[in-house]
């Protein structure tokens, strides 16, 4: 189903120059910035997600030791 919207002719011709730089349609740009939001939130949840096991584990084991200097040195061997 399609719909009508009514947008200023200045907010049109921002949308038309700005899809025309990036080859695009406006519905095709507006379309590839409702993706590119659904992107960033998603990217957000799973940030939040890693904050709240980070804090998780340092509440269950404390701080837990830094492994760079176990690497290296099998690196070495």
């Amino acid at each position: 189903m399609s719909r009508t919207l009514t947008i200023s002719d200045e907010l049109y011709t921002r949308l038309e120059k700005e899809a025309q730089m990036r080859g695009l349609s406006i519905e095709l740009l507006i379309e590839e910035w409702e993706r590119s939001e659904a992107n960033l939130l998603q990217r957000k949840d799973v940030v939040r997600g890693i904050d709240a096991l980070r804090e998780h584990l340092l509440s269950k084991h404390g701080e837990m030791p830094d492994s760079s200097d176990l690497v290296r040195e099998d690196r070495a061997r």
